[in-house]
């Protein structure tokens, strides 16, 4: 009587669990970050806020800014930093705006010279 070792067994289960389990693109990671007594941050860098609407607005600092190019647009920026060298451009993105007029605000920071960009987003409601 032949016994197949159970390494084998074990072998083809396991592979039988990785061919039919689907696994998640963008899982969750639970985090515990560190704890610091260090002071609050007193200098913020300078932000300039860009507002993107579902229907193709845009607005730089509550001031309504209409789209023509990224040349202009990049110059609308640099007024808006207010001399700063390097603003942190934050971007708040309507979910339901297309993604194009998000790229347009990218090439408009990126052609003005700013590197630091963030998006804003808000927190689920249960």
């Amino acid at each position: 009587m032949n016994l197949v070792p159970l390494i084998d067994v074990l072998m083809v289960i396991l592979i039988f669990l990785m061919v039919t389990t689907t696994y998640s693109k963008y899982s969750e990671l639970q985090i515990n970050l560190p704890s610091a007594d260090a002071p609050a941050q007193t200098d913020r860098p300078k932000q300039i806020e860009v507002a993107v609407t579902a229907n193709g607005r845009y607005v730089v600092d509550r001031t309504p800014v209409t789209w023509s190019s990224a040349e202009q647009f990049g110059t609308e920026l640099k007024r808006a930093s207010g001399g700063d060298p390097d603003p942190v451009v934050v971007i708040n993105a309507d979910a339901q705006a297309a993604h194009q007029n998000v790229v347009h605000v990218l090439e408009a920071a990126r052609q003005a010279g700013f590197g630091r960009i963030t998006f804003s987003t808000q927190n689920p409601t249960k």
